[in-house]
């Protein structure tokens, strides 16, 4: 079977239950668990969760809670294979074949069903471990810059006076989901690695969601796409 892991810790620090917080009109969690539902790829779609409050709205929205997460994979450093390892094992130990997974961030509220079809269609077709999302950096990384106390400092001075045209375009990770095969999760294969597809999504439907700040411009970019008919 397909499942989709939604990881949602209650302790966030720098936004108090940010999994739950209200954006756009229900909490942000409800846009993953829903867009996990609509895309009709998954037979379970799981929150692992260490907390009551957010255990009672993802089950409100439809996901499953079949277990509270263990208190040692709930800490500030614990990674994400880590969980999706956890429920992988879980459910195999319940007599439960998992073939296919996809970790889905609970701060996800620009993703769209279209790309996790995409990206499932192209993990299935291929000999690849992992598919996930990806955008473009707006600037040329080669031409970073670092303040120190003399002023301002190229971190690659070989590069800052090229034309952005003519170097390399960089991607970092889109943070929304990642499609892998269940053994990949479970040998810990390296996600950034040749076995992986990247699904290249627009920098308008990408934003990281980890300060009130960032909060702020995720909500002011949603409405604009809302406006315009990108999101409904």
């Amino acid at each position: 079977m397909n499942i989709a892991v939604i990881p949602a810790r209650g302790g966030s620090k720098r936004i108090p239950l940010k999994n739950i917080r209200k954006f756009a009109g229900k909490p942000i969690i409800a846009w993953s668990i829903e867009a996990a539902l609509e895309s009709q790829l998954f037979d379970r779609v799981v929150v692992s969760t260490d907390n009551n409050d957010i255990a009672a709205t993802a089950k409100n929205y439809g996901a499953e809670i079949p277990f509270t997460r263990p208190r040692e994979l709930s800490d500030d450093f614990t990674d994400t294979q880590a969980v999706v390892k956890h429920t992988i094992e879980w459910f195999r130990k319940q007599g439960s074949v998992v073939r296919d997974v996809c970790c889905i961030y609970a701060t996800a509220p620009f993703i769209q069903v279209a790309f996790l079809r995409d990206a499932y269609k192209k993990l299935i077709s291929s000999t690849k471990s992992f598919a996930f999302s990806v955008t473009t950096y707006p600037f040329p990384v080669q031409r970073a810059i670092k303040i120190d106390g003399n002023g301002v400092v190229p971190l690659w001075p070989q590069y800052i006076d090229k034309r952005s045209q003519d170097l390399d375009e960089a991607y970092h990770d889109a943070g929304q989901f990642y499609w892998g095969k269940a053994e990949a999760f479970l040998k810990e294969v390296p996600l950034f690695s040749q076995r992986s597809i990247p699904i290249v999504l627009p920098r308008h439907l990408v934003q990281d969601i980890d300060t009130i700040e960032d909060w702020k411009r995720a909500e002011l970019m949603f409405a604009a796409l809302v406006t315009s008919g990108e999101i409904t």
